[in-house]
């Protein structure tokens, strides 16, 4: 099975972490672990996904301060190798709207570089963006409307 740090995120994020809060304690990392590698995923990959994810928790502050709204966001070559213009066009977007602050921006940024891939697309874009809002309380209609935007998506493929 040839997977991504991406795909073992997806996969805990629809297994785990949407799932109802109400039904059971949150895994330990562990137990996570040992579960991807049951659900076919490779050693390697599990344990960047883990890291990947510690990293998105381990401090919610780091972007540090942010400019004011009147700010423009100018990406670096390195983001700009990575992240083409519809990405970089949409991650704007989703602040302009409300959907994301500043701070969240840099944050999604942050981690979208964070993943093994050489080339972004949109989808990674929406479905970090969709963890990032999970991860970081009081956050929860922004959730719901990225949520939308994601799953409306996908079923707007399959039709």
């Amino acid at each position: 099975m040839k997977e991504s740090v991406l795909d073992i995120l997806i996969y805990l994020f629809e297994n785990y972490f949407d799932a109802d809060l109400d039904c059971a304690p949150e895994p330990d990392r562990d137990t996570l672990r040992d579960e991807l590698e049951r659900a076919g995923f490779s050693e390697r990959e599990v344990g960047r996904a883990l890291e990947w994810l510690e990293q998105l928790s381990a401090d919610p502050n780091r972007a540090g301060a942010i400019p004011g709204s009147r700010a423009i966001r100018v990406f670096d070559a390195r983001e700009q190798a990575r992240l083409d213009t519809e990405c970089r066009g949409y991650i704007l977007y989703l602040e302009n709207i409300g959907i994301i602050s500043p701070a969240q921006r840099e944050l999604v940024i942050d981690r979208l570089l964070a993943l093994d891939v050489q080339q972004i697309d949109i989808e990674q874009v929406k479905w970090v963006v969709l963890m990032v809002l999970f991860s970081q309380p009081g956050q929860q209609s922004a959730y719901l409307r990225m949520e939308d935007l994601v799953f409306d998506n996908r079923l707007q493929v399959v039709h």
